[in-house]
């Protein structure tokens, strides 16, 4: 089959892989409808992210129809429109009982790496590097599912590919932000990073009955979907004032909820911050650029509550811990407990509550997917998210 392949640092190609096959009998065979670029994608295609070989495939945000099912599985059977969590789980062990299924025990086959790294193993993720159970992931024509009765959900018929397709981790990953950050009824939230995942978090804290939900960003045609689709404030950083806006709308405390949504590669910080901190990265001194969370946690009220929602992959220098301590602030992160909220969302979705299709801002045959992450990177021509369609 056809597949999206990361050959080095900053390169990719589609090529021919093995067809996948059903590997024990809880799994199901998917044939992909669509699959979409996720930002954290960018951090494995820089090299940011370890344990990358050559000709590993990318992507774990897809919807497609199941095509093979094993013996065990009993929610599925062929011809079904699945949407996928990009996460792999179990629905067994102690963390998935407790709906914490990207924690899963048992979804990471090479828990030992990322043991060494963090103490502990996170579950297992399409297409995201060794250390993340080495899936082969789903920019391919093909996805072989493990414990597909947990991790794979029938899209109800009304529901278009376009708006289910960002169940799969964007819309799942913003509701995780806002819910898992506490966010509540007449709440004042500040989503840092106007890209699918903060977009998503903003709808999410909305829904979930925020006052006043702001997202931030450096770049204006982001900034005015979100207006558009979102329908919340936005600030523009770099131009506007954050920090007066956030606490005019406030009463001079500060949002209650501050989610960061950017990750280890963020921006937008003064010239001299920003420096500092590609510098270091470039140089391998840290892995991960903080600039993001350091306003989240700068401008969020004292007792808040920081979300870290954006990927990081180990050490980040000059964190605020300090700030932190003094305010009172809860931080909290997590990867996306896909499987606790995509029934949720199709059903939201289902009666219009959730629009995602705008992010699909270009689409495109899977053998352009190498030009496809390159407009997605650099934000050509107001590139959000690239899709592509593995089977035409």
């Amino acid at each position: 089959m056809r597949a999206l392949q990361w050959t080095g640092v900053n390169e990719l190609s589609v090529g021919e892989v093995p067809d996948p096959e059903l590997l024990d009998d809880r799994d199901v065979i998917v044939k992909v409808r669509r699959t979409v670029t996720c930002g954290s994608d960018l951090h494995l295609l820089g090299g940011y992210i370890p344990f990358m070989r050559s000709g590993d495939v990318l992507g774990h945000e897809f919807l497609g129809d199941v095509v093979e099912v094993g013996s065990a599985v009993r929610n599925h059977r062929v011809g079904d429109r699945v949407v996928v969590s990009s996460f792999v789980a179990c629905g067994q062990c102690w963390y998935c009982r407790q709906e914490l299924y990207s924690l899963c025990d048992n979804g990471n086959r090479n828990p030992a790496i990322t043991e060494g790294l963090w103490g502990f193993a996170p579950g297992g993720c399409y297409g995201y590097s060794h250390a993340m159970g080495g899936y082969i992931g789903s920019h391919a024509q093909y996805v072989r599912v493990p414990f597909a009765d947990v991790g794979a959900f029938t899209v109800p018929g009304d529901v278009t590919d376009e708006r289910a397709l960002f169940a799969s981790d964007a819309a799942a990953t913003g509701w995780t932000g806002a819910d898992l950050g506490g966010v509540s009824p007449g709440d004042v939230v500040a989503v840092w990073g106007a890209g699918g995942v903060g977009q998503m978090a903003a709808r999410a804290a909305m829904l979930l009955g925020a006052e006043r939900v702001f997202v931030i960003d450096p770049l204006e045609e982001r900034l005015a979907m979100t207006r558009r689709y979102v329908g919340c404030d936005t600030l523009r950083e770099g131009t506007d004032d954050v920090g007066a806006a956030l606490l005019e709308a406030t009463a001079g405390r500060g949002p209650d909820v501050c989610i960061e949504a950017v990750g280890m590669e963020a921006g937008g910080g003064s010239p001299l911050e920003d420096a500092y901190d590609r510098t270091k990265q470039y140089l391998r001194l840290q892995t991960d650029r903080p600039t993001a969370l350091r306003h989240a946690i700068y401008h969020c009220r004292k007792g808040g509550s920081v979300f870290v929602l954006g990927v990081f992959a180990a050490l980040a220098d000059k964190f605020p811990l300090g700030a932190v301590m003094n305010k009172g602030l809860t931080v909290r992160g997590a990867q996306m407990h896909g499987q606790r909220y995509i029934p949720m969302l199709l059903e939201r979705m289902q009666r219009g509550e959730l629009v995602t299709e705008h992010l699909a801002t270009h689409v495109m045959p899977l053998d352009e997917g190498p030009r496809g992450y390159e407009m997605f990177k650099t934000k050509e021509d107001g590139c959000v998210r690239a899709v592509f369609l593995p089977n035409g």
